[in-house]
This record gives C-alpha cells, structure tokens and sequence, in this order.
C-alpha cells in the first residue's frame, strides 16, 4: 500500500524528532516537524541503565508526537532509536512503555544503520553531484561517518561519541578550560584515528555536516561572520576562533555570540570538541551542511519498501551471495514454508510475518559456509551479530531466531511465550526443511497443516510415508521435539479414498 502521508520519528539521544511528509512522485515534502530536546544520553547512569527521569521525559515527548500521529495508518510510520537505546541495559523494560506512549512501534538500529539512514536523508536534501562525500553526523551518543555517491553509500561507521556524552564527561557542570578541551579533542581523535586510513584512502570531494552540533556550529560562524572570506558553512579557522572564544568564556552558556539556540547551549561543548577532531584527523578544510538526516532517511527508506525496493530484500540477497547458499534449495523451502504459514494462520497471514519467513528461509543454510556441523547455530550467530542494512535490531533477533530453531531441538526457545506467533514460523520453517531434506525437486504429497489448542497438526498420505521411510522417521523425531517442550505435533497418516 502506498501513502500519501508519511511520518518518521527519531528518538536520539539528544533530542526526539518528528517528521511528517507528503508523498508526490516519488519525491517527500515536509508537512510538518516537531522536536523535544529529551537528553537520553544524560540519563544513562554508571551501570548502562536509562534513570526514571530520562524515560519519563522521553514518554511525554512520545505521547505529544503520538497526539500528532493519531489517525495515520500503522505502516505509514516508522520510529526509530538509536545509540542510547542500542546500549542502554533496561531498553527492553522502556520500549514497551514507549511504545505504548507513541501509539507505534520502535525500531532500535544498528550503529550502521544509523549510519545509512543518514546518509539517505542527507543526500536526498543535496543538489545532485556525480561526485563522492562525505557526511559526518554529531549525534548527543553517537557520531556517523558515510562516504557515497548520489544515495548509495560506500562506506559506513558509528563511533561511540556524541555532543551529550562528551559535555557530561569532559565538562561537568558545563565549564570550559584548555585542558578540558583538548582532552576531549584527543579523545575523539583516538576514536577518529581508528576509521581515518581507510576514509583517507577511499576519498571524497565535499565534506558534509548533517543534524543538530554541525548546524549549531555552522550557524554561529556564518552569523558572527567566524569563516575567512565569508565562506558559509564550517571553516577550519573558524572553528578553531570558535574554540578560542569557548575556552575564553569559560562555558557555552557565558559566549556572547549569535544564533546559539537555548536548547543547544548544554550539549555545546561536547559538539565543538568532536567536530574539532574530526576536522584535524581527516585533514577537512570546509564542510558545508545537509538539513535531511535521520528522519529524511527513514522516510525515503520507508518510501522505497512501498515501491518493493526494501532495502532488506538486497540485503538478504547479498548475504546469500556471500554466504554462497543453495538458491535452488532455498527456494523449495521458501515455497513449502510459505503454504505451510497460509494454511495455519487459515488462509490470511499477516505480512510481516510471511516476509520474516521467507527471509528465514532464504538464508537458513548460510551456517555451512562455516561448518556444516550445527550449521544452524553458526547461521544464527551471523545474522544476530553482522551489520545488516535496512534490518532492526528486534528483526534481526527474530531473524535469528528461526535460522536457530529450524532444526534441532527447541530447548532454547524454552522462554518464548506460547502465545508467540513465532512458533507458526518455526513450525512452517522445520515442516518445510524437513519435507526438502533430500535437496532435490521430487514431488511432495497432499499435505495439509492445521493450528490445535495446543500445537500443530500434519495430513500426510500413508501411502507416501510408507514409500519415503527416512521422511517418515524424521516426522517421528519432530513430534518428540515438540513433546520435549510441551507442545503438541500431531503427524496423521491419511489413507487414500477409494473411487465411488
């Protein structure tokens, strides 16, 4: 289904924004934008937990832009959190609470997909250019480096520094001194150092700025005329007065400059010192400013899944690729396991769930370029851990966890409530490897799949049972699988009706 309203919601841990557009020939136009300055990043304590204070000023964010939301279909939205919820131990505890206060569901994002989000929304806000750039975001957690061309990117990282959680740790209480500055600046540049060679070697013509710290600091140059020649954007001379004058003030809130915005002033610090280092490690003389970022990304993102260019389904075909699975086998697994989902969910399954499965089953064998040996096992470690571009966070766990329950027992799914629909998936999923386990194209028999109180149930000709013994005793193992988890696996011999 294609939308003609479309809204993106960026949890940061700066600040929270909301971005509601209208879709056109494939082109999104703003409607309208809201932005909370939550601090997420300042709430998170010693032990990696979000304080009570933080989630409660995030929830009255999230039920202001609900508010907004209200009314708009379930897909037409996309919310998305990023690096203070990616480390933030009781995540799982807040997103439910969050959610709830939304009125959407939440996407917790990998740092590179972070990282690809925003180069997609920045490129989109940029003149064509034929040339690479690239485009460094200063978020209050995390910072994103992109080098691409048009809306491809080429090379991505995430590094685990932002303008919140460099301020709360170079400059507590918000003073500033020489010594506090350039320890922050080494700080980043050590981090800097480790992405540098390769960002060097592969190049780029036009360096970038995008999101809150490189706007804020692109403004107070251009406003207190800070850039040599009056150039626009970030100077390298400019930023360094701009540091002088810092450490000359004592604090961002005591500098006397314009177009430094109340809400920017706390974080200040942290988003000069980071900028600086970036400036010095990847030798950049000028950098202009891209007003798309995240939340432009995550629409155009959102867009392309509509027009069946999701950004997962390349992924899932790399992966193949490079995991050099049977496509042939892959693709008689996906089939089987598809039916076997329709026929349980009684012919109307929902669409995420057949397209987690057909994943699943496309990428179900890329465990045995490792070893064959619990291949399973292997495969589901790749998908829980690889940077997996266009995926969450929860769809790469649940990814991972049909890969991992496709064979084998299931004693590790023992947690997983047994009103989940994973376990349909899974059941579809080991029905259908189990019934290709030969890997050729041999006809299978009129099976039929049915959901019971308290399990599963399978239709099977006898007499093709008794013509595929192997088969049969692979069934037979299925259902004490099942048993050992206390779930039901009925295997139904049906005889043949006789002619009338």
């Amino acid at each position: 289904m294609i939308y003609e309203t479309v809204a993106a919601v960026d949890m940061g841990s700066n600040s929270f924004r909301l971005q509601v557009g209208r879709v056109v020939d494939d082109q999104i136009y703003p409607l309208d934008s809201l932005k909370e300055p939550v601090r997420l990043a300042s709430g998170l304590m010693a032990d990696k937990r979000l304080d009570q204070k933080s989630q409660e000023r995030a929830l009255e964010a999230l039920r202001r832009f609900g508010e907004r939301l209200r009314g708009l279909d379930r897909g037409a939205v996309r919310a998305v959190a990023t690096n203070t919820l990616r480390v933030a131990k009781n995540a799982g505890e807040f997103l439910p609470l969050a959610e709830e206060a939304l009125g959407f569901p939440i996407e917790i994002i990998a740092g590179r997909e972070d990282a690809r989000l925003i180069y997609l929304g920045a490129s989109h806000s940029l003149p064509a250019a034929a040339y690479k750039r690239l485009v460094v975001d200063i978020g209050g957690g995390s910072t994103e480096f992109i080098i691409g061309k048009r809306h491809r990117p080429h090379l991505m990282e995430s590094l685990y520094m932002g303008c919140v959680s460099y301020t709360l740790r170079f400059f507590p209480e918000g003073k500033v001194d020489r010594k506090r500055l350039r320890d922050a600046q080494v700080a980043a540049a050590k981090e800097i150092e480790l992405i540098a060679h390769d960002y060097r070697g592969l190049g780029w013509k036009e360096a970038v700025g995008s999101s809150g710290s490189a706007r804020a600091i692109a403004d107070v140059l251009e406003l207190n005329q800070m850039n040599p020649g009056g150039q626009f954007g970030i100077t390298r001379e400019g930023l360094d007065l701009l540091c002088d004058l810092l450490v000359k003030a004592g604090s961002a809130e005591a500098l006397d400059l314009k177009g430094i915005a109340v809400d920017r002033v706390p974080v200040l610090a942290g988003g000069i010192a980071i900028m600086s280092a970036v400036f010095g490690e990847l030798g950049i003389e000028t950098m202009s400013y891209a007003d798309g970022a995240l939340r432009l990304g995550v629409l155009y993102d959102l867009l392309g899944r509509y027009h069946h260019r999701d950004m997962r389904d390349s992924t899932v075909a790399q992966f193949r690729r490079r995991y050099q699975v049977d496509v042939e086998q892959a693709g008689r697994v996906e089939t089987t396991a598809l039916s076997a989902l329709t026929q349980l969910a009684e012919g109307a399954p929902g669409a995420a769930d057949l397209q987690v499965l057909s994943w699943a089953a496309r990428l179900h064998e890329i465990g045995i370029s490792v070893a064959h040996s619990a291949y399973h096992k292997h495969g589901a470690y790749i998908l829980t851990y690889a940077d997996m571009p266009g995926f969450s966070k929860r769809d790469q766990a649940r990814l991972a966890m049909l890969v991992l329950a496709h064979r084998g027992t299931l004693d590790k799914l023992r947690t997983v409530p047994t009103v989940d629909g994973i376990w349909r998936l899974i059941f579809s999923l080991r029905l259908a490897v189990l019934l290709h386990r030969t890997h050729d194209d041999r006809a299978l028999p009129a099976w039929r799949a049915t959901a019971t109180a308290g399990g599963f149930r399978l239709d099977v000709p006898a007499g093709w049972l008794a013509a595929n013994p192997w088969t049969a005793a692979a069934l037979s193992e299925e259902i004490t699988v099942w048993t050992g988890i206390g779930r039901d696996c009925v295997v139904k011999a049906r005889a043949a009706r006789r002619a009338a």
